[in-house]
């Protein structure tokens, strides 16, 4: 059952991230920072901790989990990799690229974690208080975004409470999360990567091949047609906003949140979900946002922004 106390927030200290091993340790919940979004982490070798995930967050149950472990050989007790996978790991771990690779027959995953698909979607991630946690724990971590399924993912502390206080036993604090963007998802085909998801990292045109369409089978995290909703109407490629809408800027286009005065990608990357949030909480009923051009990171922004407002 989802707990009815309030969350209780951790220090991101060697004592609160004991603690917070000690709760996921035990099938507890703790929302964790990354360097993407905080993640609503579980152990991922238990049944009822993982089913605690789905519950917390109203998540549908064919939509699977990223699991985050501690290093490559690690993965690898869970994953089939061949070389290929080997060296996308070693240029990009620990980071933020998910791999989806054949899960390995013995490894041990509760079958909510694949929602039931033969394929395990699996990062090491880099944010050094998650690695701590992971150093501190022998089991992997499920670890989707820390908030309600289908809206805004967080990026801070204050983002998670608003989301999911009282529904998750803690949440380790890590301040703002740097890149602010969910991971790029790979997935292994037979002569290349198809892109599930676009990210923060870019895996390069002579890697990939596909990316995926709406409307496929769910294979990975983060598919949904409809996600990261605000709650609000949306405008994308606004030039200015109307009387009634709470406007996000870039660039030379000014705003009441700016994702980036200068133009710069990555900033509006870290920042966009700290703007949508703003403009959930704004009194004004809908939300206009400024042209992102679709370069570099700028595609994994128009991703999202495109999923909000649908």
């Amino acid at each position: 059952m989802v707990g009815k106390n309030a969350t209780e927030i951790l220090a991101a200290d060697a004592a609160g991230i004991a603690e917070a091993a000690r709760r996921l340790a035990l099938g507890g919940l703790v929302a964790l920072p990354t360097e993407t979004v905080y993640g609503l982490a579980a152990r991922a070798d238990a049944m009822a901790a993982v089913a605690r995930i789905y519950e917390a967050k109203g998540r549908p149950s064919f939509n699977p989990l990223i699991v985050h472990v501690a290093s490559l050989e690690q993965a690898e007790t869970l994953a089939l990799f061949d070389e290929a996978a080997r060296i996308l790991a070693s240029r990009f771990w620990p980071g933020p690229l998910t791999m989806v690779l054949p899960l390995r027959d013995a490894a041990g995953l509760a079958p909510a974690v694949t929602a039931g698909l033969e394929t395990v979607a699996i990062r090491v991630p880099a944010h050094p208080v998650m690695r701590a946690v992971l150093s501190e724990v022998d089991f992997p971590i499920a670890a989707p975004s820390a908030n309600r399924s289908g809206f805004i993912s967080p990026t801070s502390p204050e983002h998670v409470l608003a989301s999911l206080n009282g529904r998750i036993d803690a949440i380790l604090g890590g301040g703002e999360c740097r890149q602010g963007l969910e991971s790029t998802i790979v997935a292994r085909v037979a002569d290349g990567w198809r892109v599930l998801r676009p990210g923060p990292i870019d895996i390069g045109e002579k890697l990939r091949q596909t990316t995926f369409q709406d409307g496929e089978a769910i294979t990975a995290p983060g598919q949904l047609a409809q996600h990261y909703a605000p709650g609000k109407p949306v405008r994308l490629n606004a030039e200015a906003p109307h009387a009634d809408e709470f406007m996000i800027g870039f660039g030379s286009v000014a705003g009441d949140c700016t994702l980036s005065q200068k133009g710069d990608l990555t900033e509006a990357a870290a920042g966009l979900y700290a703007c949508l949030h703003l403009a959930t909480k704004s009194a004004k009923p809908r939300i206009a946002v400024a042209e992102v051009p679709e370069e570099g990171i700028g595609e994994a922004i128009n991703d999202r922004l495109r999923r909000a407002a649908a």
